[in-house]
């Protein structure tokens, strides 16, 4: 029987940069319904605008609800699982020969990735400021954002040394 050491799940409503934008369009629309520069409250124009910013919230609050990242540790595999159409990834642990907390971008707002291969990276991201980094024996890099990023850095330390 497999044995879940590690189990994390990121929804897509956490990340900073999609919410970011979310609540300044909302912000926007609703604002512009309330102007004092549009002299008829009946305007069709102004109700749409209402509309659209409930209709932005309610989405926004809906995404919280939505998995991005479900991150386990089974036996002697790391595994990555997204949403809908994408690919379960599992990493060996066997392969890993380094493991480290690293900052996981110079950037306040990042978007969400999921299995980004870029520059000899592979990014797998939702929310936070930190990730763990391993590489691999083939020298193939994975930054893993988690929020509890201290834990899963120590049980895949734990896995790869003897």
């Amino acid at each position: 029987m497999k044995e879940v050491q590690f189990h994390e799940k990121q929804y897509l409503g956490n990340n900073k940069f999609n919410l970011f934008i979310r609540l300044i369009i909302a912000t926007a629309c609703i604002s512009s319904y309330y102007s004092p520069s549009s002299s008829d409250k009946l305007d069709d124009t102004s109700g749409l605008f209402l509309l659209i910013g409930i209709s932005v919230l309610a989405v926004s609050v809906a995404l919280f609800m939505v998995l991005h990242i479900k991150t386990e540790i089974v036996d002697d595999s790391l595994i990555l699982d997204g949403f809908w159409t994408t690919r379960k990834v599992k990493i060996d642990l066997n392969n890993i020969v380094k493991t480290e907390v690293v900052k996981y971008s110079k950037i306040l707002f990042n978007r969400p990735v999921y299995n980004l291969h870029i520059r000899g990276r592979v990014k797998f991201f939702t929310h936070g400021n930190l990730a763990v980094e391993l590489t691999d024996k083939d020298g193939l890099v994975y930054k893993i954002g988690s929020q509890r990023f201290e834990e899963l850095n120590k049980i895949i330390k734990e896995k790869i040394l003897p």
